[in-house]
C-alpha cells in the first residue's frame, strides 16, 4: 500500500493574517485554486513538506499564495480530527 516503510501523515498549515490598518479588524482570505472547494474563500495554507517545520511551511504557503511575507508568527491552535479534510 505504501511505497515507504512507514506511512507519512498529511499535515497542513493554515495562516490567519489580521490587520487593523483601518477599523474594523480585517482577515486575509484567498479563493481556493484547487479542489476540494475550488473558488471558495479560505485561509491561505497548504501541505507541510516532509523536511519542513510548521513555521517554515506557514511562511512558504503564505508567500506562495499571496506574495506576502510577515515578521512575527505565532501558532494559535492545533486541530487534529482526521476527518476534517475530505482528501
Amino acid at each position: 500500500m505504501y511505497s515507504y516503510e512507514y506511512p507519512h501523515p498529511a499535515v497542513t498549515v493554515d495562516i490567519a493574517v489580521f490587520t487593523q490598518e483601518r477599523k474594523p479588524l480585517k482577515l486575509l482570505l484567498i479563493q481556493r485554486a484547487n479542489e476540494p472547494h475550488r473558488g471558495e474563500w479560505a485561509l491561505p495554507g497548504g501541505f507541510v513538506d516532509i523536511d519542513e517545520d510548521l513555521e517554515t511551511a506557514a511562511r512558504r504557503e503564505l508567500e506562495e499564495e499571496t506574495g506576502i511575507t510577515v515578521g512575527d508568527i505565532d501558532q494559535l491552535h492545533t486541530f487534529g480530527a482526521p476527518e476534517r479534510d475530505p482528501r
